[in-house]
């Protein structure tokens, strides 16, 4: 059995086609155009291309996209790709597709990939935690996405930081319109935001690690708000969800001092007198997202 999954990006989209064990047979991107009917157009054309490379014909599609479809409306929302905002995402890829598809936040479809066959695989609970660009966060039990009531389960990134010191209450305004939302204090954005904003020099994530590493000062500086604002916010994840495993994917969750620091944090917030939450990084890396795309669909 050959499923296909799609990555919806927002600067790229990936199309892989996997096998029953899990294997890329295909897989094929392209830039994603910015552009809503040209997008639809673009999934079209990756899903055929990836299926001719894989030899099938009218696979499984499942999509990881940002935001959610309204179970109001029918029309996709909260992406930070606003573009995609009040549209029939679903139904036009369905009709682009001429089949049945699978929709799930690319969050949870990371933390999905990772429960299923990664670095999360055998935990009944598993928190998918996306520390990019942006901040997202996905919740699978027991293999299953959890969507809720709302087809809002997991939308971790638009939370406020918890325990809030005076300096960080209204000190940002997020895309979204809310004040202080976590996508806005532990993203890999917000990072090198923090840096620039305490030294007033610009660098990518990456230069101001290499300098937390080299014994920098203000870098270490950076670094150790940046951990105390994650573990606060990974506290609250362990509070209500009590995850077995929490996967962390994206730029920022690529430092294995990551690893080493913040459980600590973690536990001395946590509302319990042990703290057993492994924190891991993600096994499938950048592929997670569309693996769990294809996993959307389960073997028949």
């Amino acid at each position: 059995m050959i499923r296909v999954g799609v990555d919806f990006g927002g600067t790229k989209i990936e199309a892989a086609a996997l096998d029953t064990d899990g294997r890329f047979v295909a897989r094929v991107r392209a830039p994603n155009p910015g552009d809503y009917d040209q997008a639809i157009e673009a999934v079209s054309l990756l899903v055929a291309e990836v299926e001719r490379r894989a030899g099938v014909a009218g696979a499984s599609v499942g999509v990881g996209m940002p935001g959610s479809i309204s179970p109001r409306t029918g029309r996709l929302r909260n992406a930070n790709s606003t573009w995609l905002n009040g549209k029939p995402f679903g139904e036009d890829l369905e009709r682009a597709l001429g089949r049945p598809i699978r929709l799930e936040n690319d969050a949870n479809c990371f933390a999905l990939s990772e429960a299923t066959d990664g670095a999360a695989r055998g935990a009944a609970g598993v928190f998918g935690a996306i520390l990019g660009t942006g901040c997202g966060g996905g919740v699978v039990i027991s293999g299953k996405t959890v969507e809720g009531a709302n087809r809002i389960g997991g939308e971790w990134g638009h939370t406020p930081l918890p325990w809030p010191s005076a300096a960080e209450r209204d000190a940002h305004r997020c895309w979204c319109g809310r004040t202080d939302c976590l996508e806005t204090w532990i993203s890999g954005s917000a990072f090198r935001a923090d840096y620039a904003q305490a030294t007033g020099r610009i660098l990518d994530g990456e230069v101001v690690m290499a300098a937390v590493r080299a014994g920098d000062v203000d870098a270490e500086a950076a670094f150790e708000r940046y951990l105390d604002r994650l573990g606060r916010a990974l506290a609250v994840i362990c509070d209500i969800l009590d995850p077995d495993v929490i996967v962390c994917g994206g730029g920022m969750s690529n430092p294995p001092e990551i690893y080493e620091r913040v459980a600590p944090i973690i536990e001395r917030r946590v509302f319990s007198d042990v703290f057993a939450t492994k924190i891991v990084p993600a096994e499938h890396g950048d592929s997670s997202g569309v693996r769990g795309a294809a996993w959307l669909w389960p073997a028949p």
